[in-house]
């Protein structure tokens, strides 16, 4: 059986026993490990109720995600 989700807020899909981002547990499942608290899950260019593994990005902190994902001068995906 699934798990119940909601979508916050932000617009975001959220485990409906824990709270937590959806997006944060499939990076964990991608990555191999628990993301740091300072890591941060980009959605890429199917928007943020995208939660499939080729649309999620995990930056070390807030600073490096937006340098990367959110410049104007950037073209890293």
């Amino acid at each position: 059986m699934m798990a119940k989700t909601y979508i916050n807020k932000n617009g975001y899909r959220c485990f409906s026993n824990s709270g937590k981002q959806v997006s944060r547990w499939v990076a964990e499942k991608k990555i191999g490990r628990p993301l740091k608290k300072k890591e941060v899950v980009h959605h890429g260019y199917k928007g943020k109720k995208c939660n499939n593994p080729d649309n999620l990005w995990v930056f070390k902190n807030q600073s490096e995600h937006m340098r990367k994902a959110h410049s104007k001068k950037s073209n890293w995906f």
